[in-house]
């Protein structure tokens, strides 16, 4: 009697948990704002390294004036991005992103922090714009 009161209570319980789960694809929106975020992170990380050749890469022609007319000299440079919000229309990623950062000329420390917006376009994914709190033009 207590085998089949338990079997009774077991077989709805696994029934209920039902089989395999089913898989969901990522789907391409995703895909592109992870991209988004790779592509912002590699952008700050060039920045900071001051590599030229690498923030080339990330960006267009036009993202490149963008970065690079605003760049002033420092001796360090500690940048953090976090991602806010994405818009995917047309091909083209607007990538809001709150930033703080901490720039060090000499013994002057400058500490400063803003919302940007990264305008991608292309494939790959490269910064065409940046709108907004440009984070590259400190320190002031």
């Amino acid at each position: 009697m207590k085998r089949l009161v338990l079997v009774v209570l077991i077989v709805p319980l696994l029934a209920a948990c039902g089989g395999k789960k089913d898989v969901k694809k990522v789907s391409e929106d995703s895909k592109l704002a992870t991209e988004a975020f790779a592509v912002a992170e590699a952008l700050k990380d060039a920045y900071t390294r001051k590599d030229i050749a690498a923030i080339e890469k990330n960006t267009t022609k036009e993202g490149l004036q963008a970065v690079s007319r605003t760049v002033r000299s420092f001796d360090s440079a500690d940048l953090s991005f976090t991602p806010a919000w994405v818009e995917i229309e047309d091909g083209t990623v607007h990538l809001n992103v709150s930033w703080k950062g901490t720039w060090k000329r000499g013994s002057a420390v400058t500490e400063e922090r803003g919302m940007a917006v990264f305008v991608m376009k292309g494939r790959p994914l490269r910064v065409d714009a940046i709108l907004r709190a440009n984070p590259f033009r400190h320190p002031e």
